[in-house]
């Protein structure tokens, strides 16, 4: 079965940075995720950050990008409102700029799973009840 992933920011940092601990399970995941993988801006921005000591695998973050492999595919001014609000349901855990993308990202994209390494996402609903589908590891 394939597998349509909404890609958080930890398993895009794990695959770009052999050093991470759960590099080894991403790059599993890599050969069995159906592309391109989705993201928000914010994931990404995440990521560059996170990536800022090695400007090689900042490279690569963008090539993903260029190469389609990456699909930057939520527009934050069209869900404003729908993140809004998820932030305000959150707000005790904190729920990140990124999380309320990505869970609103799941609740457009319902094939898709959430690749994650933040247990938070088990927390999370989308359209208020429903347990969002993830890939993290075992």
């Amino acid at each position: 079965m394939t597998r349509w992933a909404i890609i958080d920011t930890g398993p895009l940092i794990a695959f770009l940075d052999r050093r991470e601990a759960h590099h080894g399970w991403m790059a599993e995941q890599a050969r069995t995720l159906a592309l391109p993988w989705l993201l928000c801006e914010a994931v990404l921005a995440e990521s560059w950050h996170l990536l800022r000591k090695l400007p090689v695998a900042q490279d690569a973050l963008l090539e993903m990008v260029e190469n389609g492999l990456l699909k930057v595919e939520f527009a934050l001014s069209d869900d404003i409102e729908a993140v809004r609000l998820l932030r305000q349901k959150y707000r005790d855990i904190p729920m990140s700029l990124a999380d309320a993308c990505l869970v609103r990202m799941a609740e457009k994209f319902d094939d898709h799973a959430i690749c994650t390494l933040d247990s938070d996402f088990t927390v999370y609903r989308k359209h208020g009840r429903q347990p969002i589908p993830l890939i993290t590891p075992a």
